[in-house]
């Protein structure tokens, strides 16, 4: 069929419509008419990548570009990977099926650091030197961005060029300057040298230890391209529908949550706007439902409004709304029942900690009563499923805490069975997740360490024995996922050599439980004679410095000081919105909420 993967090779292989490519509103051009080849990597399988908006609104981006073509490229499934291995097929872009090593920039997106083994995999599956000291005038560029840019160090040694920040505008920008390099035949410092100087650039063989890189923002959510014309994916994916992102940024403060943090200020998109986006979508790919996307949905200004705008748009051709995890104590009764008229979608809650001690230390900002407030309202409303996030391991946390999350839990339950018969829609069914907490960098979280192994799987199994009502499923994540992601998020260059030996010895899709391989990973820290402790379970005092101080994502250290002696006197700050904390970030974006300081 090309690239000598035969027919046969594809029917031997799960979900065969990954490596094939050929979509509705794929971007086809003609190479030799292009300037700039550009191929936009996912580390992780097609389906997970297909999913990503960030992807698809810069490919959207890039092939507006007359003199550009950007393809996609996602990691192999081990099952396909071997039979390119076998073949010595290297990997290639859905689009024009040619291999990565033929582009003139590789680019990756970095979502999650348990991907990195991935990146570098797909680096060497493509032909292209993974460190980029050994790459040569005839290599393409390998760029990075994304949230986990924000520490660029611990993939500094693969990677040419980190872009950190909202990419829109400057990959356009870079790419401009890339196109006017090649023309003038340099050699390939040369261009580096050309984009060192550009907001949000950071170049690892150029930048000095202590320069301050600034991330690049997008100020006016309303101008910045969009694509509504995304590629409809042949195959199921993860999230298959319309992506509509809402606003960016978080009025929040939750201390333990990153992206709440670099993605400030908040910059919300306008009700026309987003109307306008969605028709255009629904008519341009076909898809039934939307997904409304921000970090707090609720929190726009005008949802109300906008709910309503887009049941009415969706209605007639039986397009669904779908809400992500949701603020409990912002939940619209009004809202809820319009939107269940269409479809009724699953209803997520995160109150993250069960104690309100613990809530406040973390600044959730809710309480007990708001959250059963919110399932009564849900019940009533036809809900029987809710699916409730926690984290574990959490800053000054006790087993009272653990023990309030069981009761939450219950007393959820008993809520559901409280209700007359007539108003309860089959058994109640209540889902607790809890999941690890990371210290993550710019976080007031970012000094403390996180719990050992050891002491995760005792508070693991503390809630298996006791969540023990049979409406009530109880599912966590493998610690030692997030023990190694700890790691790599609080990691300085080093942790570039323990992500290399890993990968040499068999690590990859490293967050795959099925594919951890902590064999690979126990090797690679005895070779570096890295001890994991000292990165994911240290303690920092407060006037220590961190390798990422000079990545500046405009909220200031002192604030987050301030947010962490908070956290530690269990005390809460206010959300953005009804006032301001003075966390820094006008000083690079202005800010609505400065005058409410």
């Amino acid at each position: 069929m090309f690239n000598n993967i035969t027919k046969q090779d594809l029917l031997k292989v799960e979900k065969p419509a990954r490596y094939v490519g050929g979509e509705y509103n794929q971007v086809i051009k003609n190479k030799d008419d292009v300037k700039c080849r550009f191929a936009f990597c996912f580390p992780d399988i097609y389906d997970i990548g297909m999913s990503n908006l960030g992807m698809k609104i810069l490919y959207n981006v890039l092939n507006k570009r007359a003199d550009t073509w950007c393809e996609r490229v996602f990691a192999p499934w081990t099952d396909f990977e071997a039979t390119m291995r076998t073949k010595s097929v290297k990997l290639y872009a859905l689009e024009s099926k040619d291999s990565i090593d033929k582009f003139d920039i590789v680019a990756f997106t970095l979502q999650y650091e348990m991907s990195y083994t991935n990146v570098l995999n797909m680096l060497d599956l493509g032909g292209i030197p993974i460190l980029s000291k050994d790459r040569g005038e005839n290599d393409p560029f390998v760029f990075a961005g994304g949230p986990c840019a924000c520490n660029p160090y611990t993939m500094s040694k693969f990677i040419d060029m980190i872009m950190l920040g909202e990419g829109e505008e400057l990959i356009d920008l870079v790419t401009q300057k890339y196109i006017e390099w090649k023309e003038k035949k340099l050699p390939k410092i040369e261009y580096l040298k050309s984009i060192k100087d550009i907001k949000g650039v950071y170049i690892p063989v150029l930048h000095k230890k202590n320069d301050k890189i600034e991330k690049v923002v997008i100020k006016d959510m309303n101008k910045v391209s969009y694509p509504t014309d995304t590629v409809v994916p042949s195959t199921d994916i993860i999230q298959n529908r319309i992506s509509l992102e809402v606003f960016r940024g978080c009025t929040r403060g939750c201390r333990f949550c990153q992206a709440g943090y670099i993605y400030r200020p908040v910059r919300e998109k306008s009700v026309d706007t987003l109307l306008s986006q969605a028709k255009e979508s629904i008519e341009k790919t076909g898809q039934d439902e939307i997904s409304l996307c921000s970090l707090s949905t609720i929190d726009y200004s005008d949802f109300n409004k906008l709910a309503e705008g887009l049941i009415k748009l969706g209605k007639d051709k039986r397009v669904g709304i779908s809400l992500p995890s949701i603020r409990i104590d912002a939940i619209d009764v009004n809202i809820l029942k319009q939107i269940q008229e269409v479809r009724k979608s699953s209803l997520t809650f995160a109150p993250e900690a069960g104690s309100q001690r613990l809530r406040d230390v973390i600044n959730k900002n809710i309480t007990k009563e708001d959250i059963l407030r919110g399932c009564k309202l849900a019940f009533e409303n036809g809900w029987s499923n809710i699916k409730l996030y926690f984290m574990i391991g959490l800053p000054t946390e006790t087993y009272h805490d653990l023990e309030e999350i069981v009761s939450l839990a219950n007393s959820i339950v008993e809520l559901y069975y409280s209700l007359p018969r007539e108003k309860r829609s089959g058994k109640c069914n209540v889902t607790v997740s809890t999941s690890t907490f990371v210290p993550k960098p710019h976080t007031p979280f970012q000094w403390f360490g996180q719990n050992t192994i050891d002491k995760i799987e005792l508070k693991q199994q503390f809630l298996k024995e006791k969540l023990t009502n049979k409406c009530i499923k109880y599912n966590w994540h493998n610690p030692s996922i997030s023990r190694l992601e700890a790691v790599i998020s609080r990691g300085d260059e080093k942790i570039c050599d323990l992500v290399y030996e890993a990968f040499k010895a068999g690590a990859k899709f490293d967050s795959w439980e099925e594919k951890l391989n902590l064999d690979a990973w126990k090797k690679a820290f005895e070779k570096t004679g890295i001890d994991p402790k000292d990165y994911a379970n240290k303690e920092y005092n407060l006037d220590d410095e961190f390798v990422w101080d000079n990545i500046m994502h405009g909220v200031t250290k002192e604030f987050l000081k301030r947010e962490y002696t908070k956290a530690l006197e269990e005390t809460t700050t206010l959300k953005c919105s009804l006032k301001c904390a003075g966390c820094g970030v006008n000083q690079i974006s202005s800010c609505k909420f400065l005058s409410k300081k």
